[in-house]
């Protein structure tokens, strides 16, 4: 998603304020003084401080990202951006002071992608490199370039010098290109964009990067972008996760052939060369079984908890390791193999404010990964509750050693219902997916975790 076109560089300013609510006043102002209402600056700023009163805007790596929803807006989103060289005071909240850089969200409430569209902003600010050059511009004009670039405009980075090895690379999956179905590019392997070689525009070209899309790469020469976060500097870590993406949004299907190609991330080299059979690879989940995806489950739902999966399993909560257990899915079914082990956290709240397509919801989801019992999330993403035990009776199954209660009830819940199950091995560190009793490893044991 290009999100540079919803940015205007009169509405990048930098923040005189050192409060929050100063903050908010300033970036408001900004607002297009005719036209609706719904747009006065007053009406939205106290929308503004009430959501912030339930839940903090502030997202981490210095970003606070405040967001309200109107009834009637010409355009789709409204974006308008600060910054600030102090930090901000509010209400004596500490995380206050960390924020650098405020970008204040307006949409309508009829857009239907909302929460899709908060999910890409802080993609982006995950991206210390980004960061970094926004907090780092010398002055305002050179500060809104630095916006705008981050977003996906012209001339984002410049492009880096393709070696001759990398074009080899290029010229020889050109080749091997002509007997699969499409084309794999891990992009994490360049810190700046890379140009692709001609020979590969003929082909069904996916971008695999754990960073902003756009930043990376010129969509032009993209057909379908997978965003999935890597811990490891393997050459293709990201590669069943990408896969198995790919397989719920429809990109790939089982009798696929896919070349890919990779090299060491931020190398700014190409290095290996891999055909990967989708069928063989999934044999388990995929070639038996035509319908992975169960009903009503969104594939983005499906990538949001395989990050935050992905981010626990390596590092941990509060420096130590941590199991959990999400059952996505089928949740009147589920329901029927549950009970509560604690009060549930999720009860009263709006289902915007517990969708786990929210950014603001990834650090809640953490914090309650450390109570015993399951994750249960509607198919839309909408968190029913946590510390949920699952118990189903008089089931038998088998299991590699190693796996322990998790895992059983995962095999079981997913055999007995139409859900996917994702468990985090506290031990290990270990992803895995379970589909119809079935599972398959996505973050294998072993991997370096930052605890």
């Amino acid at each position: 998603m290009r999100l540079d076109r919803f940015i205007a560089k009169s509405r990048i300013i930098e923040l005189q304020s050192l409060d929050f609510k100063g903050a908010l006043t300033e970036l408001l102002e900004t607002l297009p003084k005719e036209g609706k209402a719904n747009l006065e600056p007053k009406k939205l700023l106290n929308g503004l401080l009430a959501r912030e009163g339930t839940m903090t805007s502030y997202l981490g790596n210095g970003v606070a990202l405040p967001h309200i929803k109107v009834k009637t807006l010409k355009n789709r989103y409204l974006i308008v951006v600060g910054r600030c060289s102090n930090g901000l005071e509010y209400n004596g909240n500490q995380e206050y002071k960390n924020i650098r850089l405020v970008f204040l969200l307006i949409a309508g409430t009829s857009e239907q992608s909302y929460l899709n569209f908060l999910g890409e902003l802080a993609r982006v600010f995950r991206n210390k490199l980004i960061i970094d050059r926004l907090l780092e511009a010398p002055d305002l004009p050179k500060f809104k370039e630095q916006v705008v670039s981050a977003f996906g405009g012209a001339g984002a980075s410049p492009e880096s010098k393709q070696s001759r090895f990398n074009k080899l690379i290029q010229e020889e999956a050109s080749k091997v290109a002509k007997r699969c179905t499409a084309v794999l590019i891990f992009g994490d392997a360049f810190t700046e964009r890379v140009r692709l070689s001609p020979l590969l525009a003929k082909f069904k070209t996916v971008l695999v990067t754990n960073r902003s899309t756009d930043f990376v790469f010129d969509r032009k020469n993209i057909d379908e972008v997978i965003s999935v976060r890597s811990f490891s500097n393997a050459r293709l870590a990201q590669l069943r996760s990408a896969v198995l993406i790919g397989l719920t949004r429809g990109i790939f299907n089982k009798s696929d052939l896919l070349c890919c190609i990779a090299g060491l991330p931020e190398s700014e080299q190409l290095d290996s060369l891999v055909v990967v059979d989708v069928g063989k690879e999934f044999q388990s989940l995929v070639v038996e079984q035509s319908d992975f995806l169960p009903a009503k489950v969104r594939p983005e739902v499906v990538e949001r908890v395989l990050a935050i999966a992905t981010e626990l399993a390596v590092e941990g909560r509060e420096h130590r390791p941590v199991g959990c257990f999400f059952v996505l899915g089928d949740s009147a079914r589920v329901k029927k193999y549950t009970k509560p082990l604690v009060l549930n956290p999720f009860f009263g709240y709006k289902e915007e404010d517990r969708n786990i397509l929210n950014p603001f919801m990834d650090e809640t989801v953490k914090e309650f990964s450390t109570i015993d019992g399951a994750f249960i999330i509607e198919g839309n993403g909408i968190l029913e509750s946590a510390g949920t035990l699952i118990h189903v009776p008089d089931y038998t199954h088998e299991l590699p050693s190693g796996l322990g209660s998790r895992h059983a009830a995962a095999t079981a819940i997913s055999q007995v219902t139409e859900c996917l199950a994702i468990v985090v091995s506290a031990s290990t560190g270990q992803v895995t997916l379970f589909r119809r009793g079935e599972l398959l490893p996505l973050l294998e044991t072993g991997m370096h975790r930052s605890i």
